[in-house]
């Protein structure tokens, strides 16, 4: 243990600070939204609004969010009135559904049944109509974890993205299989926390309401 604690003291950590944008029209629906446009609810909003007082003490060196407005949309509220830049970046999309964009699962058991169906048994290789593929997915973010490097140098970055991706990031970022995703969903109006060592990653903190306090 104290080989470990030395071992990391050395080492210089990123903190990547993971938000999912808050509640959309689609989320209400039920609706499968990858990047087809919806707007923030009055819930979604609030959301926002209360992770920029949770978090309003966190030293962010840079932000990188989804390109897709509701991602947009809740960075600017999160960081309000602090100057710092926001970059986008298309790798932190959500899922592309393709012809299921803004559809319900009933919809596409009437208009897309064999391939609908053929999804939900092997949602790991079978792909929406015209839409992305897990595996196109996974590689994508996959390429954006092996360009974090490229933000720095960077002690605390915040990226607010989409339930997939940042599922996904977790999972990736512990070493564990892509579908491990499933095993951290990432909660609306939280945020989480992992640390980025040179070697391992470490999950910090999972779907948290509270102050963020400065550790001693």
């Amino acid at each position: 243990m104290i080989n470990f604690v030395q071992k990391t003291a050395r080492e210089k950590t990123m903190r990547l600070w993971l938000i999912r944008h808050g509640e959309t029209e689609a989320n209400v629906a039920g609706l499968y939204s990858g990047h087809s446009p919806t707007p923030l609810t009055a819930k979604g909003i609030s959301q926002a609004q209360t992770l920029h007082h949770l978090l309003r003490e966190v030293p962010f060196d840079r932000v990188i969010c989804s390109e897709l407005e509701r991602a947009q949309h809740t960075a600017r509220l999160v960081l309000n009135d602090r100057n710092i830049v926001q970059h986008s970046t298309p790798l932190l999309n959500e899922m592309f559904f393709g012809d299921w964009e803004m559809r319900h699962h009933r919809d596409l058991t009437r208009e897309d049944p064999q391939s609908y169906a053929a999804w939900c048994a092997d949602w790991q290789n079978a792909i929406p109509t015209n839409g992305e593929g897990f595996q196109a997915f996974s590689a994508r973010v996959q390429d954006f974890i092996s360009q974090l490097p490229n933000w720095g140098p960077a002690e605390n970055l915040l990226i607010v993205s989409h339930q997939g991706v940042l599922s996904l990031l977790i999972a990736s970022l512990l070493k564990m299989p892509a579908a491990s995703l499933w095993h951290f969903r990432v909660d609306q109006g939280t945020w989480s926390a992992m640390d980025i060592h040179d070697d391992f990653s470490m999950l910090r903190v999972l779907n948290s309401r509270a102050v963020w306090q400065a550790e001693d």
